[in-house]
């Protein structure tokens, strides 16, 4: 298989995620170009649906790009056996499964790093490692709940909002990939490899940012605040003769650009709006004012006066209206790859772009178990062992 990049083209990672915060670590690593193996168990060993949603899915195909798949049935000694003759020659391997779930198998870090001490060993957890919720069920939602997102998303007095994407799940996943490639540098000089681990309540506390630096060092709780920002002012979401787009005035000279291009220069010697504070504090009634003056002309119109005038802007769109964008477009964020039956498939690409190594769209997602004979083969199993294994439901 052609490797996504040559970046990360020397690595090889095993794959014993599931769902979507490991996926996404594991997908960060793939899209640049690491040999990755997706290891999931064989079909009727586990009971239910399986995790990750139906596997033609837009979400699992998109999460589970550029890697090859095979099966292995680590609740069977053999087949956790094989994992182990794996793990001798990977760099990385990256789980999510609850803290206890890799012990009680025998495959957490000090079992695999006697093997391999190269080894870098990646997990990501509701509440991470241990503690007192260490063995709580994690779940997106529930981390943006005890993160305090959802206590700041929505319109005061609105009640508790999630966001409309799987946040904690996203960020916990990028924050595992960062680290392990922090750790595959850090290998470089030591020569050894480490555990690391993250969990969706840090990733989503950290993502806080500003908002958790105004608590922690001003003691200062921020509540929601709708579209409007807790800060910039005037700067959110403005009703236009068509609808609605987005403004952000920050400072006091994109505050003069932007009243010069309503037209309401008067506003510039009001004593109410002549400062941030003043700004800040007479928000409302500012507001209501710019809505006013705002519907007189649509969005299109609006943004293109403000574009031109410096003051930052843009419309609102639709996830469909967000690809149609000419600049998205010419961003090239939506990659297409050819797929036997089906056409031109597309998927969501990275975001960053290396002028030497870039990252592409160079497989689809595997069929479950699809490299398996390719994977024991490359181990050293011959057709006659594989036939076995797969008779005993240990692939």
């Amino acid at each position: 298989m052609q490797p996504a990049s040559t970046a990360l083209s020397r690595f090889t990672v095993l794959d014993l995620t599931r769902v979507r915060s490991g996926p996404t670590a594991v997908r960060q690593l793939a899209d640049w170009g690491a040999r990755v193996i997706k290891i999931e168990m064989p079909p009727g060993i586990e009971e239910g649906d399986a995790p990750g949603g139906p596997r033609d899915g837009s979400d699992f195909q998109n999460l589970q790009r550029n890697k090859r798949g095979m099966t292995l049935n680590l609740k069977h000694k053999e087949g956790v056996a094989i994992l182990k003759r794996l793990a001798e020659k990977a760099d990385v391997i990256v789980e999510n499964f609850r803290p206890d779930v890799k012990k009680r198998l025998g495959i957490d870090y000090d079992e695999l790093s006697k093997i391999n001490p190269r080894l870098v060993y990646a997990s990501i957890s509701g509440f991470g490692q241990d503690g007192p919720y260490e063995a709580r069920p994690g779940f997106d939602q529930i981390a943006q709940g005890m993160g305090g997102l959802m206590s700041i998303t929505g319109l005061p007095g609105q009640g508790p909002v999630r966001v409309g994407i799987p946040i904690a799940d996203l960020c916990a996943g990028i924050f595992c990939a960062y680290g392990i490639l922090v750790a595959l540098l850090e290998r470089e000089v030591s020569g050894k490899g480490q555990f690391l681990h993250t969990s969706l309540l840090q990733a989503q506390i950290f993502m806080l940012d500003f908002q958790a630096s105004r608590w922690l060092m001003g003691r200062e709780v921020a509540k929601q605040a709708g579209n409007n920002h807790p800060t910039s002012i005037p700067t959110g979401v403005f009703k236009t003769k068509d609808g609605f787009f987005n403004i952000a005035v920050t400072g006091n000279k994109i505050w003069e650009r932007f009243v010069k291009t309503v037209g309401h220069e008067e506003w510039l010697k009001n004593p109410d709006y002549a400062t941030a504070a003043a700004r800040s504090k007479n928000r409302d009634a500012l507001n209501a004012e710019i809505d006013k003056a705002l519907q007189t002309e649509t969005s299109a119109t609006w943004v293109d006066r403000f574009n031109k005038a410096g003051v930052p802007c843009g419309p609102i769109y639709s996830i469909d209206q967000v690809f149609g964008d000419e600049q998205v477009k010419h961003l090239g964020i939506a990659q297409g790859l050819d797929k036997p039956g089906k056409g031109r498939v597309e998927y969501v690409g990275q975001p960053v772009v290396l002028s030497r190594t870039p990252s592409s769209i160079q497989a689809h997602p595997p069929a479950l178990g699809e490299h398996t004979d390719e994977v024991l083969s490359e181990l050293g199993f011959d057709k006659a062992e594989i036939a076995r294994m797969r008779g005993e439901k240990i692939v």
